[in-house]
């Protein structure tokens, strides 16, 4: 996608080969900035202080962070090293362990001497092959948007998102966002409520800053309006995005995630959620078993922003000694789900929908 007219993505090899670099996440929306990794720390750093956030940007920033580890030490036990290190950032996303055991899986057979080139093919396959994942994801989508459309003869069809799951999250595209950016530019009449997505607020400052620059009808509003939208019939359908879906169709994102789905399906709106295929986990079968990561209260008693005289600040917005809980995630039952958008098509969020799709994850004798 595009920033100021520039084609960027939000992880690229550094023109010299020496490095990786990325838009620091942290820094937006007031301030557009790029930052050299040229460690596997580096990579792990970017993780972990949510540099870099959104299920499958994590899976491609550890996969190139395992071709930071081979150029600095290709052995077998650096291999070891480096993965561990980077599985330990962030344990919710799937999409990490996914790009992790993959990499493993392709350069343990070689000879150090052949790691560090095999790991830079598979850093740029993970890209390119989610940049087409999200893209097809758009396709599938826009034919939800499509059909409404048509109903509303016409009228501009208004869309419900929670957090960020725009190109910014991913490696292009989006996942949520890819339909919306097709239809805007298809010319079907679109609107973006966007949820604040508190703690972080990357509702706020991301997916607004993304749909800002692309030119999508947007409102950014408060996390808690989304059910009285509902209520008033301004909502035509909420999409959005995964961190991991559990082989029965449970849904781990963006702590609120729950109570929009919980809304929509009271005031029969209906619900999606956009995912690439590695952000399945076919080893579980149910969401609650999915381990949530708690974050620093300091992320819901200090928050950033602009000053009127332009300068960047973080101020404290709870009583001094109050505590603060931060669970960073929900899980949304597959019951609320209307549907799976994914690069292979629409479906259920059930076993049986899931595999139609998917049938090479039947389990042998089915």
């Amino acid at each position: 996608m595009k920033v100021n007219g520039t084609h960027y993505r939000p992880i690229w090899q550094a023109k010299d080969g020496e490095a990786v670099e990325i838009i620091d996440q942290t820094k937006l929306p007031h301030a557009f900035e790029t930052l050299r990794l040229t460690s596997m720390q580096d990579a792990a750093h970017a993780i972990k202080a949510m540099l870099v956030r959104g299920a499958p940007l994590i899976g491609a920033t550890a996969a190139w962070g395992l071709w930071l580890a081979m150029r600095e030490d290709a052995s077998d036990g650096n291999l070891e090293s480096a993965y561990t290190m980077l599985m330990a950032t962030r344990p919710t996303a799937v999409n990490l362990r996914w790009a992790l055991d993959a990499g493993r899986a392709k350069l343990a057979p070689l000879a150090p001497d052949a790691r560090v080139e095999a790991a830079k093919t598979f850093a740029e396959q993970v890209c390119d092959e989610d940049a087409e994942l999200n893209h097809a994801i758009g396709r599938h989508g826009l034919e939800i948007i499509r059909a409404i459309a048509a109903k509303k003869s016409g009228e501009t069809v208004n869309i419900l998102t929670h957090c960020n799951a725009g190109w910014l999250a991913t490696v292009d595209w989006g996942t949520a966002t890819s339909p919306i950016y097709q239809a805007h530019d298809e010319g079907i009449p679109v609107h973006v409520w966007v949820d604040e997505t508190r703690p972080r607020n990357q509702g706020a400052f991301l997916t607004a800053w993304e749909l800002n620059n692309h030119g999508v009808p947007h409102t950014v509003i408060v996390d808690n309006a989304g059910g009285h939208l509902m209520q008033h019939g301004k909502v035509d359908m909420v999409i959005t995005g995964t961190d991991r879906v559990t082989a029965n169709g449970d849904v781990a994102n963006k702590i609120g995630t729950y109570l929009k789905a919980l809304a929509a399906s009271d005031n029969g709106v209906p619900f999606y959620v956009a995912l690439p295929s590695p952000t399945i986990d076919w080893t579980l079968d149910d969401g609650m078993r999915i381990e949530i990561e708690e974050r620093s209260g300091e992320e819901v008693t200090r928050i950033p922003g602009r000053l009127d005289d332009g300068t960047l600040a973080s101020v404290t917005i709870t009583p001094k000694g109050s505590p603060a809980g931060n669970p960073a995630f929900d899980v949304t039952p597959a019951r609320l789900v209307t549907g799976l958008i994914t690069e292979r098509g629409v479906s259920a969020a059930t076993p049986a929908g899931l595999l139609s799709l998917f049938p090479e994850h039947r389990a042998a004798g089915e």
